[in-house]
């Protein structure tokens, strides 16, 4: 198996700097999903461990979190977006490529079904029912290490005054929170990534994201780099919102007892 992972890492590097280019707006993307690759694989690595999975299962993790986003390269390459709704949903890109690599045929039939439903359930609002323990667990892993490196990426731009320096997929600069939303985060419940329309929206969206956490090591993280504060510190307050806010920190609090 780690000879097998080796492979893959030296193809997956290649890859990606196959899509770079002279394009500034484009290589600004693939650059932040190259980095975003090497955090998440380290952060699936990490969490593995941590929920003591033999290395078989924790090289399968480390598997899993170095393709989970193989098919962002061609989606910004070719949309020049990271948003699904407008251009393809990325999970099932991914299989347009790991499907024609023939390492993975190597692995064997449980141990790639458990990749492809971790992939394929990566970036969906809940993952999709299963009776297989193990699939669910890592697909619960691989959400739980991309939304940890995600909230890294974003931090920069929770500030308003980042706002007009927000790359071109992150979509909504207003600071304003959507009606919809606002009483959704109140009640903590998720929602639709696709009626985000402010950058409030995307704000709260992450926020929410908080209620969607498996694993005590990840919130854990999250409360140490600061993430939830750096939100709730550039969210414009008023009663509703610190409604939602207290909700949301009691429930961390709760989570990490």
């Amino acid at each position: 198996m780690r000879e097998l992972l080796t492979r893959m890492h030296a193809w997956m590097t290649n890859y990606m700097k196959s899509f770079y280019t002279d394009d500034e707006e484009v290589q600004r993307g693939i650059l932040i999903k190259e980095q975003h690759t090497g955090y998440v694989t380290a952060n699936c690595i990490e969490l593995a461990k941590f929920l003591n999975f033999s290395q078989h299962d924790t090289e399968l993790a480390e598997m899993i979190g170095l393709f989970h986003d193989v098919g962002r390269f061609y989606q910004y390459q070719t949309y020049k977006t990271f948003n699904d709704a407008q251009s393809e949903d990325h999970a099932e890109l991914a299989f347009k490529v790991i499907d024609k690599l023939d390492f993975f045929h190597e692995l064997n039939a449980e141990d790639y079904d458990v990749l492809h439903f971790a992939i394929q359930n990566h970036n969906k609002k809940l993952i999709a029912p299963t009776d297989d323990e193990r699939k669910e667990i890592f697909a619960k892993l691989i959400r739980d290490a991309d939304k940890l490196d995600i909230y890294r990426v974003l931090q920069p731009y929770f500030a308003q005054e980042n706002a007009d320096k927000l790359p071109n997929f992150i979509t909504g600069r207003s600071p304003e929170i959507s009606p919809d939303f606002l009483e959704k985060f109140v009640r903590g419940e998720q929602v639709d990534y696709r009626e985000i329309r402010t950058n409030g929206d995307r704000k709260l969206v992450r926020l929410m994201w908080v209620y969607n956490v498996y694993f005590k090591w990840t919130m854990k993280k999250i409360l140490e780099r600061g993430y939830i504060d750096a939100i709730v510190e550039n969210l414009p307050m008023n009663e509703k919102v610190a409604e939602g806010v207290r909700r949301l920190k009691k429930y961390v609090e709760d989570f990490v007892a």
